[in-house]
Order: C-alpha cells, then structure tokens, then sequence
C-alpha cells in the first residue's frame, strides 16, 4: 500500500508526475487556501504533508496526524511550521531553500525599478485614456545609477541583489548579523557597515532577512526616522519584519519618498492607510513567481517526501537530529 500524502497546493506536473510514482496524493484543488478544520480532517491519515506559508504546522495539526512522518513545505521560509514540535514527535520538516535566489533578487530590482522611477502610476495613467502628452516635468522620480543601495541581510538573496546593483553602478552598503568574508565583499563591492549608518546613508534599502523574534518590526518608527531624506523601502523578506503603521506614518510626514511592498503584516490584508498611497507600489508575494522557480521549489519538495520514505535523509532538512530520533 502506497503512503498517504496531502498536498494543500496542486503542485505542477513535474512534481505531481514525481510524487504519483511511489505515494497516494491527494490534492487540496480549489483556488483558495484550505480551511483550518478541512486541514485538519484531510491530514488525519496522511504519511506526508506537503504545504505553503499559509498553512500552520503547529500542535494542533500536528495532534491531529498521528502518522505523519513529515511536513514539507513549498518555501524558504519556514516561519509556518513549529520545527521543536516536529522535532518532539519525530517528524521531519523541510524547506526549499537555493532554488529561487535569482529570481527574487530579480523582483527586488524590479520593485525598485518601479518605485523610483514611478511605473505604476504611469501605467494607471495612460490606462484612463487621458494622458496629454510628453511634458517636462510629468512623473519625475528618482534616478537610480550611481546612487546607494542598502540591503538589510546579506544571505544569498541580499548578495545577488548587490550583483544586479553593480550594473547600476551603485555603491552597496549592507548590514548582517554576520559579517560576510572579505572575498564576497570584494566581488561584490560592498561594505560593512551597522544599521544606522546604513540608513542614514542609502537611497534604497531593501530588506532581506528573516522572519524571527528580533526582525519583527524591524523596520518601525525609529529605524524608519533614520532613514536619508527621499530614500525608498523596499521589502521582498516578510511582511511582519516592516510595521506598516509606521510605514504609512514615514510617507505621509515625506519623512522617506516611496516605498514597494511584496510581502504584508497580515497576508493577504493590507494596511488600508497604504492602499491609496501613489508612492507605494504593492505586489502579491509573487517574487518567487516564476514558472521555472516555483516548479523547481515543488520539485524539491516532492523530493523530499520522496527521499524519507526511501530511507534517506532529505537534502533540506531543518531537523534531522527527529531522523535520528526516529531510527
């Protein structure tokens, strides 16, 4: 008898074609997120779990599935799933960590692109029909060659953020629990420097961390007052690391000049204070959106159910010590 598997997404075929081989999966397939309690019924008799950022892996889901042998899910970021409770009831977690770096950093770029030099208001413009014509003042915004880039976390993401910035060239600033080695700093051209000079010195900052205990409101009111007159905040990490109550405060004082935001407080809510705003521009926690990425991000996730239950270690464990446990 093949192991059970709920899968809260239906994947792409790549991944479902993988997973058919060896397990019985059963699909959450309707365009909204699974209710809790429909969860928490289909997961009861499943060997494997295979979820989203939306989807809580807590005591609670995890009382409720006693064979459960692991919890996957489709993302870098694990802040969905509690690994200690896992790990007490030797459940592997995994995650899919590498796969979207590039295209991430890509969507920063773009989301920086887009707020200095205002797209979206021009795009809403020319679609009402009532564009005039070229002026010479019409949406001015900010140049962005030769200017300096901030970036908040310096892991993979922040550093292929400052590899794009070097064909602007910027001049790249960055702020890290950890200092990177001296060779990463020298191909890239970026600098050390603490949170403070950081932003009382940038243009742009972009916000690369994750979500933990001390990242949560990061980016408040404080931090937000030290930024450099007309700089721009931008955030591709997540939502609750920016409190967007003070966000909203800093571009209503003009105490920064814009904003772009790809990931909220309270998903899928957005601050109404920020909805009507021109100078932010808000997407729908798309920066890993492509194609090619987010199949790449099932992929790994199949194979990790799949590598569990062939008797090897997934590749993207967060516990394995609950492996050991287990054997």
């Amino acid at each position: 008898m093949k192991p059970k598997v709920f899968s809260t997404h239906g994947l792409f075929p790549p991944a479902r074609t993988l997973l058919e081989k060896s397990f019985d999966v059963d699909y959450w397939s309707r365009e909204e997120r699974p209710p809790r309690d429909e969860l928490l019924r289909r997961v009861a008799d499943k060997d494997a779990l295979i979820c989203l950022l939306t989807e809580k892996v807590n005591d609670e889901l995890l009382d409720r599935a006693p064979k459960l042998r692991i919890a996957a899910t489709v993302s870098v970021g694990y802040d969905n799933i509690d690994v200690p409770a896992c790990t007490r009831r030797k459940i592997i977690a995994t995650h899919t960590p590498g796969v979207l770096d590039d295209t991430t950093a890509d969507f920063a770029f773009a989301l920086l692109m887009a707020v200095a030099r205002r797209v979206v208001e021009g795009d809403a413009w020319m679609r009402t029909g009532t564009w005039p014509g070229w002026n010479l003042d019409q949406l001015c915004g900010g140049d962005i060659w030769g200017k300096t880039l901030g970036i908040i976390g310096f892991g993979r993401i922040g550093r292929a953020v400052a590899k794009r910035a070097q064909g602007f060239d910027m001049r790249i600033l960055y702020s890290d629990a950890r200092r990177a080695a001296p060779e990463a700093e020298r191909d890239l051209h970026a600098e050390f420097v603490s949170l403070d000079r950081l932003l009382a010195e940038s243009d742009f900052i972009s916000v690369h961390v994750p979500l933990l205990p001390e990242t949560r409101h990061l980016i408040n009111a404080q931090t937000l007052a030290k930024m450099k007159p007309g700089a721009y905040l931008i955030n591709t990490s997540r939502g609750p690391v920016v409190d967007e109550a003070a966000l909203a405060a800093a571009l209503e004082a003009k105490t920064i000049r814009g904003a772009a935001l790809d990931v909220f407080e309270s998903e899928p809510k957005v601050l109404p204070a920020l909805v009507g705003r021109k100078d932010v521009v808000l997407t729908p926690h798309i920066a890993s959106a492509s194609v090619e990425t987010r199949t790449k991000m099932a992929m790994m996730a199949a194979e990790n159910v799949i590598a569990l239950f062939e008797g090897r270690r997934p590749a993207n464990a967060l516990n394995p010590e609950a492996l050991a446990a287990a054997t």
